[in-house]
């Protein structure tokens, strides 16, 4: 049975965040030590003390995420994962975690990914929602034939599909979802419209930094945001990484292709627990469990 370890997106932190990585030992020690030297100033200070509103500014929430994750995933005994994956900024823990990129480089990306993504969201107000109940092919249409820009953003599982892109073209295709028998279409409390085309500046930019940081083989295969498909080819990996920021996150491809190639145990490493019921919704629930902090690592 494949193990398949899993890592999360943006919105799973939570105050007091890797603060028992942080006591616990030398290692979470050194590299959150570390991390605060890499950013520039002390994120470890709002992940251990801050409170939930001082986690939401993206430049901490997305660094914040990755290094709980990280650090978690470097401080298990025996990291031995046949395949991995990640929900968007999960990817980056993923890659780091199996060894594609260095833990350095690798939050520098985070980094940069964060602020230019923050500034995209100052210079054009986007936003996302959530369709519950209606079919992926139904939700793709209703965003096509939307005036403006909005494109299917997450496929996250059945039935669940959030969107993405200009504010007043997010709300006329919740009300067509409505109108298309939807149970819900729920604006979702977001800076911006992540994984749309409102995202090409931050693309952009990141784009330079992927292209500047050296990536090798994981230890095992990613399956990657962009195409849902295994691959241990550094040149692969960085093309998908430079489509991700305005690709959508095909997370339920994701999960069934894992299971397809032998996944029968999950295991969701870092803060929360949304992947793992991600997880159950789409497949009816193999074999899994979350490693979140100290007490379950």
């Amino acid at each position: 049975m494949s193990k398949a370890y899993v890592f999360p997106g943006q919105g799973s932190q939570f105050p007091g965040m890797a603060k028992d990585l942080y006591e616990s030992g030398a290692k979470g020690k050194e590299l959150l030590d570390r991390a605060d030297e890499v950013l520039g100033f002390k994120i470890t200070d709002i992940m251990f003390n801050g409170t939930a509103e001082d986690l939401k500014a993206t430049k901490v929430t997305q660094p914040a995420i990755f290094l709980h994750s990280v650090v978690l995933a470097k401080c298990m005994d025996g990291f031995a994962p046949d395949m991995v994956a990640g929900h968007s900024l999960g990817e980056f823990s993923a890659l780091a975690a199996a060894g594609a990129v260095k833990f350095e480089d690798a939050l520098r990306l985070v980094s940069i990914r964060a602020t230019e993504m923050q500034k995209c969201c100052e210079k054009v107000p986007g936003g996302m929602a959530a369709i519950i109940g209606l079919a992926d092919e139904v939700v793709k249409e209703i965003c096509a034939s939307t005036e403006g820009i909005v494109i299917p953003a997450n496929f996250n599982c059945h039935g669940q599909i959030v969107i993405s892109g200009e504010k007043e073209a997010v709300a006329k295709a919740c009300e067509a979802a409505k109108a298309a028998g939807a149970k819900r279409a729920l604006p979702l409390q977001v800076g911006g419209a992540f994984h749309s085309p409102l995202m090409e500046p931050a693309r952009l930019e990141l784009g330079k930094a992927i292209e500047a940081t050296e990536i090798v083989a994981p230890v095992c295969p990613i399956y990657q945001n962009v195409t849902a498909r295994p691959t241990t080819d550094p040149v692969l990996i960085k093309e998908n990484l430079l489509r991700q920021l305005t690709s959508p996150v095909r997370w339920t491809e994701t999960v069934e292709n894992m299971i397809a190639d032998g996944a029968g145990y999950f295991m969701e490493i870092g803060p929360g627990t949304v992947l793992q019921g991600l997880v159950k919704r789409i497949s009816g629930g193999p074999e899994g469990m979350v490693i979140e902090g100290l007490s379950t690592l």
